[in-house]
């Protein structure tokens, strides 16, 4: 149900362009924190401008940002971060908020074990209809799909009611950052649509994520005194199994756009360090993980749970007991987040959909991971994902997106701007 208008845009995108731009992007290793993750931003803003966009490209104050009560959280060191957004402007801009804002996060993270990909991580390559190179998924294909999108939009002359813009941030691997200091800047919107990693459906809540430690002391002797001494990893492991039980407890009963998934929040513990020599009892093991939270639950009762059931399994362990372990929340604080209930922008994307790649009517699902979506709803901003790729291949080796995904994403994009600013 194509407008002549809209038929004239879609057939205007460029698709080998949008795969020289994603060969472009992914080759920028733009690990968080690295020199990458700035050049990066000023790559893409030269991209904006040359689209005929308003570019707002500014160093972001990161002391500021830290002290703000509502941070969202870092996993790796910064000396400097920028922001970007890119509005579109001309005679139609009656109305100075965005009728539609596209976002997408150009952090990845890192390559990984070379040894397990069949190419360089960021020396892509196109392979059975797929582009294969870290970040391709996650989301830098999503990100050629708005830069697809616009430069249609651009070459046909089309005259919008209201603006649209883009938001390109940095941080979200690692809690947010990019997209909290844009929000803090003013850039919002009416609604926002972010091509994470989809496989096309539509995503219309996240759970959060937090970032725990846990340190369990314990008291050293010679190892072949084992029995003088209290072995900080014995004591953890009823830690650990309790941590299990919660992990059960929570999962016990989950929201309906949750419920495909086996386990909706998953709580797993990814790091562990404890001793310093083999033949001494370690007298510290300091566990670290993540920990979901369902898409409606406060944070802070979240961790308040999690840390009432490390006290509790210390109060059974002999040694523990009198010496407690220590809780703390590191690195990124995802909170959950979820569009509201018969928000338009739903069926703008699905149908939208629909008209461009046709079939069955797109699936619509809830995502354990922790996204920026949870901001911009914070903000006021409704938004979803819907973007290209199997968030399965993420952060893996040959990590990878289908770029006939990439192709039907950002032609959905286009007509998502077109029927939100006309």
């Amino acid at each position: 149900m194509l407008t002549t208008t809209e038929a004239d845009v879609l057939a205007l995108l460029d698709e080998a362009a949008a795969v020289q731009t994603l060969r472009e992007l992914v080759a920028l290793p733009s690990t968080g924190g690295s020199d990458a993750e700035c050049e990066i931003q000023a790559d893409l803003a030269g991209r904006l401008t040359r689209l005929g966009l308003d570019v707002d490209l500014w160093p972001l104050d990161l002391a500021e940002l830290r002290a703000d009560p509502a941070y969202p959280g870092e996993e790796v060191e910064r000396g400097e971060a920028w922001g970007l957004v890119g509005t579109s402007s001309g005679p139609a801009r009656d109305d100075p908020e965005p009728g539609l804002v596209l976002q997408a996060h150009v952090d990845v993270v890192p390559g990984g074990d070379r040894a397990q990909w069949s190419s360089s991580p960021f020396a892509p390559v196109v392979r059975g209809g797929d582009l294969v190179g870290r970040g391709s998924n996650d989301m830098k294909g999503g990100a050629a799909a708005i830069l697809a999108a616009v430069a249609a939009l651009r070459a046909s002359g089309v005259q919008l009611v209201r603006p649209y813009a883009v938001h390109f941030s940095i941080g979200e691997e690692d809690g947010g950052l990019g997209a909290f200091a844009a929000l803090r800047r003013g850039h919002t919107g009416a609604a926002c649509v972010i091509p994470e990693p989809t496989a096309l459906d539509l995503v219309t809540a996240n759970a959060g994520s937090l970032t725990f430690r846990i340190e369990v002391p314990g008291l050293a002797t010679h190892g072949s005194t084992a029995y003088a001494g209290s072995s900080a990893i014995d004591s953890y492991l009823g830690i650990h199994q309790a941590l299990a039980r919660l992990q059960d407890r929570r999962n016990a009963t989950t929201e309906p756009l949750m419920q495909h998934l086996p386990v909706a929040y998953p709580l797993s513990v990814g790091r562990l360090r404890a001793g310093d020599w083999p033949s001494s009892v370690p007298d510290l093991l300091v566990a670290e993980g993540r920990y979901g939270v369902k898409i409606e639950e406060d944070p802070p009762t979240a961790r308040t749970e999690l840390e009432q059931v490390v006290s509790e399994a210390a109060a059974r362990d002999p040694y523990l007991r009198d010496h407690p372990p220590r809780v703390s929340w590191t690195g990124g604080q995802f909170a959950g987040g979820h569009l509201p209930s018969g928000h338009v922008l739903r069926d703008t994307v699905r149908i939208a959909h629909a008209d461009v790649a046709g079939g069955p009517p797109v699936a619509e699902h809830g995502a354990p991971w922790g996204s920026d979506l949870r901001l911009y709803a914070a903000a006021g901003v409704p938004t979803l994902h819907y973007g290209p790729g199997d968030v399965r291949t993420a952060h893996g080796p040959d990590e990878r997106v289908p770029l006939a995904e990439v192709f039907t994403c950002a032609r959905v994009l286009a007509l998502a701007v077109l029927r939100s600013c006309t």
